[in-house]
């Protein structure tokens, strides 16, 4: 593990559009130096992405962003980040992909043209690796296909590089389902580290090839899933929470390997590693009910540097085209927060601490991301020796700080949620301290069916 300490190590300096590592894009945008920008992210209405169906995709992204932008120059955003996600089919065909790309940057530049904004894109490819099964990490065309869109992207103009990984889903979903922590530690911090490690070296040449950034990844098929889950009573809203520690450790390893950010925005884990590695972050909240409900709706904006929505489709409303409302949006939450920061720190740990409890005390998931519990849990996964014992850490202070709140009568825990806690605490006792001793226990145990261990280093073992 690269990071041995915090980079902020006082909660006050934890906060939204300020991070000790400055992020300053082509056009100027200092993310993390002062302001939090609005980040828009955006897709299609339900339809299929063919030849056939393709000038209609590009429609609509020529109306996305240019109806977007001219709202956001109306309002006199002082920047926007624009996310391109792309659906499964635009990363199978890496052209239809990259058409969109030129197609977003044109907008892009006609708006810095036209209205003097500066804009920065995210470029986001959808991991397709998973479509095989069991998943083929390494090789293959879902492999080969990615790294031809992320090369494009880059040579195109795409300044960021993020994407939402998802090596150790495989066996993740089951283990979330079956509140099995032993197995959401060897599929998060040794197979989703060791894809982390492969894919984001393989990143990091692309971008250096091309002078632009790796921003960083997601646990979002991880952590996010586990939040859906409790949201609807399927999962105990603690194991998600416990569950929200521990994807830190593999969403940290992509700054191990040359990311510097705006981490993904629907990584919840990022505040773990805003105060880990000091880089600036993306953050959504109560904007991103369009793609998943939360409790994190205020939280999560106490660490932003860019706020944003989440997917929203392209779709009338009644003010307009759903983008372009959620620009509108995003732009004011940004102008609050910007103006918190420009009459002090004082004012904008006032408004921290307001957006903090509101959610803190009313969900497990929320408490483990106040501003002491996140240094609480970063500080647990840098003192740790290795990926897995820094996992396992992070699950130990997590289970601690939700006992520590609701025996202090500050978080509520729904009662038949309690016995969790010390079910949790129980399974990280029975594991080993030693990894290797702890890969042998849980490739036992994982079923051989649903993942290849050859495809992430596992064959010797």
């Amino acid at each position: 593990m690269k990071y041995r300490r915090l980079a902020i190590a006082n909660s006050d300096d934890l906060l939204f559009g300020s991070a000790p590592k400055p992020l300053v894009t082509r056009q100027g945008l200092r993310l993390g130096g002062g302001l939090v920008y609005p980040e828009l992210n955006f897709t299609l209405p339900t339809m299929e992405v063919t030849a056939a169906t393709m000038p209609t995709v590009v429609r609509h992204y020529q109306e996305i962003i240019k109806d977007a932008l001219r709202r956001a120059a109306e309002l006199e955003a002082p920047g926007v980040v624009i996310e391109f996600e792309t659906l499964p089919p635009m990363t199978a065909t890496p052209a239809f992909g990259l058409e969109i790309v030129q197609i977003l940057l044109a907008g892009m530049e006609a708006a810095r043209r036209q209205y003097g904004l500066p804009t920065v894109l995210r470029m986001t490819p959808n991991d397709n690796r998973e479509f095989a099964r069991p998943p083929v990490m390494r090789s293959g065309e879902h492999w080969e296909r990615m790294l031809e869109l992320f090369e494009g992207s880059a040579r195109a103009g795409a300044e960021l590089l993020s994407i939402e990984s998802v090596g150790g889903k495989e066996l993740h979903d089951e283990a979330l389902m079956n509140c099995d922590l032993g197995q959401v530690i060897f599929a998060l911090c040794v197979l989703g580290v060791r894809d982390m490690e492969f894919l984001w070296k393989q990143l990091a040449v692309i971008a250096r090839r091309h002078g632009v950034i790796c921003a960083g990844d997601t646990a979002c098929g991880f952590g996010n899933t586990a939040m859906v889950l409790a949201e609807q009573k399927m999962i105990p809203r603690v194991f998600a929470a416990v569950v929200r520690a521990v994807t830190a450790v593999r969403t940290l390893v992509a700054y191990e390997h040359g990311a510097v950010g705006p981490g993904k925005d629907c990584a919840y884990e990022n505040p773990y590693l805003k105060a880990i590695t000091g880089y600036p972050v993306a953050m959504e909240g109560k904007t991103s009910a369009c793609a998943h409900f939360s409790p994190l709706g205020n939280i999560a904006a106490a660490y932003a540097d860019t706020w944003s929505n989440e997917s929203v489709q392209n779709v009338r409303l009644l003010a307009g085209m759903a983008p372009t409302c959620y620009m509108e949006q995003l732009i004011y939450d940004c102008r609050l927060m910007n103006r918190a920061l420009a009459e002090g720190k004082a004012a904008a740990l006032t408004l921290r601490r307001w957006l903090v409890e509101s959610d803190a005390g009313l969900d497990p998931q929320a408490w483990v991301l106040t501003p002491d519990s996140v240094l609480a849990i970063a500080r647990a996964i840098v003192n740790a020796p290795d990926h897995y014992q820094a996992g396992v850490a992070a699950a130990r202070c997590a289970v601690d700080l939700l006992r520590a709140g609701h025996a202090a009568g500050s978080l509520k825990i729904a009662q038949r949620e309690l016995g969790f806690l010390d079910s949790m605490a129980a399974q990280l006792d029975k594991l080993p301290a030693d990894e290797a001793a702890f890969i042998a226990q849980q490739m036992a145990l994982a079923d051989p069916t649903k993942y290849l261990p050859v495809e992430y280093g596992l064959q010797g073992l």
